[in-house]
């Protein structure tokens, strides 16, 4: 937003201040100032004249031989502008005189004739785009006044950023009452009356949909002369960034920039029926806007119509058919307040981002419709002529009324600290326009130009911006020291231990496509879809890990990468509600791996270990015993996407938490990965959940019993299951328990496997004899016929 200084200044009074000091007092209210410039004459030698005399020129048809007086004596100008006659004041450069760009004016002869200077443009002296016709100026300014002294030059225009939630700040008023309330100083709105005569508005309106047009007021300006503003209208409009139009369209736009309340001018007489209605659009109509672009309508959007159909699109843009032209006679002046949801959607569906859109998505205050229809309405009366009768139209379809917050003084010094007083802040909140009654608590009567301000919260905020944030003492924060919390710090110990196992850490975003999905056999019912997504390959929230890793890989590989290990801790979308929240999706937290290619340290002349599912087991084993974690189970899988034969579902105290293994060799091809892969995703929270202490034993100084038993099994038999019955006969005395070959082939049968299983057992106070251990070595293969095992060589 462009904010001339000296238009500002008809609202408040500031103290003198350089613009840098000016900078920050708005920053410091909360209000961004991208830059400022300023603006300076860009001319010299440029004063007012008449036009005393005008003849034709002897020897050309399409310019003319003026005779202007500057305050010396009447001297002739060749000039070839027509929209001017005998007595007009003009602004003109004598001889000598330099305009914008460099131009230097001097005397010159034109088809025999002579012409001592130049009488000037919008466009020749830097104030506009108007160039068909020579600047014309109002009322009888003295002759040889210097041109600069009709205008607000110097001056210094500020650009803001405003925030989205303070629309009352996007205009000279919001501003004003802010720097008035910061520096303790009083603003007002500069005094425009409107004068009016009996009679009766000759337009209805009818609101079919109250809920999306809260108000809407509208007065008639009967008899007027559409034509350009003044001067100053149209300088302070260029200086604001806008361009002049016409006095009935620039008062609209001008009134706009004061209060920030957007309005549109009607033709009064182009309004088929006398009537306009406010009402949803039917499908397949359509609209020329003012821009003169064919419109396609939907049912989400709010037109006003008239007798004969559409004729304006709400709070966006007018339509071409009800626009004021010069042969406009009678005007509609229309100020109305629109529901800011609609008019988001409806401003970016058409893509017409327009000044009205911008302020009233954001809230535009419904109670400040009339206010800024009277005020628009009798400017338009000033400048282009005209009657308004006394009778208005003013349809309220949703009143809004003022918040009222109860305000304790405990919560100022709960958020901002101790050092205020009930005076200080009520006089802060009465300097913004808010009603406080009572004492503590108090009640604050939020005016309803500030839609922001809701809560206790809020009103703090509001203290503590016009206070100023720089006046706030330094403190050391009170309260226990800050610091990770215990699973924090086992994330950081999970990552820690992945790294250091060869696995780089990705960051991938939350989206996968309907392909991933059914490789990995997911049905689409239960997969949430990004309703805008960015892109439409990839519209769906991931319910697991692994295809967002896999893409990854697939990348690496793509680019010339002999080998990937990735690991990510992440995010996953289940399509049912939350338990904490059943507005939002259940969401869990994953880790999931992946490697493929040669892994682990590299040996001089050796290919490496390449990635397969026992490596995968290996990494979670390693990650295990990194975080503690004893009681778990291993059984064998086949879930969707991994390989049926090398994958093991994963129990950590008895609850399923997710996979180890490889991927399917399908599933590989389609993501384009040569060779095994070892992948895995688990649950994330079970596994940095905090463990009890562990109680640690001194080890036994005996020497242990050492043997190896060899068992034939079925092949759908889990050796986690035979290692764990034939320990549970050892009566507390095996120490270790592990698989040191797996056989198949000559002398073994179909179907079935050798395992060979080494077993320590010590005692912690005696050494072991033989009579001791082999009783125990009969009850391990005992339990392990039990199981369908026999020994080797039985």
């Amino acid at each position: 937003m462009r904010v001339p200084l000296r238009w500002l200044a008809e609202f408040i009074a500031l103290p003198a201040m350089a613009p840098s000091e000016l900078a920050e007092v708005l920053a410091m209210i909360g209000h961004e100032v991208e830059g400022y410039e300023t603006l300076e004459a860009g001319w010299s030698g440029v004063v007012v004249g008449r036009v005393v005399d005008i003849t034709a020129h002897p020897d050309a048809d399409k310019i003319r031989v003026c005779q202007v007086d500057a305050g010396a004596g009447s001297e002739q100008i060749i000039c070839g502008a027509w929209n001017f006659d005998a007595g007009a004041y003009v602004a003109v450069a004598r001889p000598g005189a330099v305009l914008p760009g460099g131009l230097e004016i001097g005397r010159r002869t034109i088809r025999g004739v002579d012409s001592n200077g130049m009488i000037c443009s919008d466009r020749e002296l830097g104030l506009g785009d108007e160039h068909s016709g020579i600047l014309v100026l109002d009322g009888e300014p003295g002759l040889g006044t210097e041109f600069s002294d009709l205008i607000e030059l110097p001056d210094v225009v500020f650009e803001l950023a405003i925030t989205p939630n303070r629309p009352d700040a996007m205009s000279l008023l919001g501003l004003a009452r802010d720097l008035g309330a910061y520096l303790g100083i009083e603003h007002a709105i500069p005094e425009r009356v409107l004068r009016t005569v009996p009679g009766d508005t000759g337009v209805a309106v009818e609101l079919a949909d109250p809920s999306a047009c809260r108000r809407f007021t509208g007065r008639e300006i009967r008899g007027v002369t559409v034509h350009s503003s003044p001067l100053w209208v149209r300088h302070r409009l260029a200086k604001a960034g806008m361009r002049a139009i016409s006095n009935v369209v620039d008062a609209t736009n001008y009134v706009m920039l004061e209060l920030g309340h957007p309005l549109h001018a009607f033709d009064a007489d182009s309004i088929v029926g006398r009537r306009l209605v406010v009402k949803r659009a039917a499908p397949g109509e359509s609209l020329v806007t003012l821009d003169g672009v064919s419109r396609e309508l939907g049912a989400e959007d709010l037109i006003i119509y008239d007798d004969d159909g559409p004729t304006s699109m709400s709070g966006t843009m007018g339509g071409a058919r009800s626009e004021v032209s010069p042969e406009t006679v009678n005007v509609l002046m229309e100020a109305a307040s629109w529901d800011p949801p609609t008019i988001m959607y409806m401003s970016r569906r058409h893509n017409l981002r327009s000044e009205a859109s911008t302020r009233f998505e954001r809230g535009v205050d419904p109670n400040l419709a009339d206010q800024a229809n009277r005020r628009a309405t009798a400017m338009v009366a000033e400048m282009a002529g005209g009657e308004v009768p006394e009778s208005s139209v003013d349809v309220i379809g949703t009143v809004v009324e003022p918040v009222s917050i109860q305000f304790e003084m405990a919560e100022v010094s709960r958020l901002l600290g101790p050092g205020f007083s009930r005076e200080e802040v009520g006089a802060i909140l009465g300097r913004l326009g808010m009603e406080v009654r009572g004492q503590d608590p108090m009640q604050v009567v939020v005016p309803t130009f500030r839609p922001d301000v809701t809560r206790q919260a809020d009103l703090v905020e509001e203290v503590a911006r016009i206070h100023g944030f720089d006046k706030f003492a330094a403190t050391v924060p009170t309260g226990p020291a800050g610091g990770l919390t215990a699973e924090q710090r086992r994330l950081r110990v999970l990552h820690r231990a992945l790294a250091g196992i060869g696995l780089n850490q990705a960051v991938t975003l939350p989206f996968v496509g309907e392909a991933d999905l059914r490789w990995f056999g997911i049905g689409l019912e239960h997969v949430l879809r990004v309703k805008n997504p960015l892109r439409e390959e990839e519209a769906r929230l991931r319910p697991t890990v692994l295809p967002s890793l896999l893409n990854a890989g697939r990348f690496n590989f793509s680019h010339g990468a002999s080998s990937v290990a990735l690991f990510e801790t992440g995010r996953v979308f289940v399509a049912r509600p939350s338990q904490d929240d059943p507005r939002l999706p259940e969401q869990v937290d994953r880790l999931a791996w992946l490697a493929a290619g040669p892994v682990g340290p590299a040996v001089l002349g050796e290919p490496g270990l390449m990635a397969d599912g026992q490596v995968s087991l290996a990494m979670f084993r390693q990650v295990a015993s990194v975080l503690g974690l004893d009681h778990f189970e291993l059984a064998s899988a086949s879930p969707p996407g991994y390989h049926p034969g090398r994958t093991a579902a994963v129990a950590l105290n008895g609850v399923a938490i997710g996979h180890v293994g490889e991927l399917s060799p399908q599933v590989g091809r389609e993501y384009e990965i040569p060779g095994r892969v070892a992948v895995a995703e688990l649950d994330l929270l079970p596994l940095i959940a905090p463990v009890g202490l562990r109680q640690a034993t001194s080890p036994s100084v005996y020497p242990p019993a050492d043997f190896d038993l060899s068992f034939l099994v079925a092949d759908g038999t889990p050796v986690s299951a035979l290692i764990a019955a034939t320990t549970e006969e050892g009566q507390g005395l095996v120490e270790s328990a592990y698989v040191f070959d797996v056989f198949t082939g000559a002398g073994i049968g179909g179907g079935e496997r050798a395992v060979a299983i080494r077993y320590r057992l010590r005692a912690s106070d005696r050494t072991l004899t033989n009579e001791e251990v082999s009783p125990l070595r009969e009850a391990m293969i005992e339990r392990a016929r039990g199981l369908g095992a026999q020994l080797r060589g039985a």
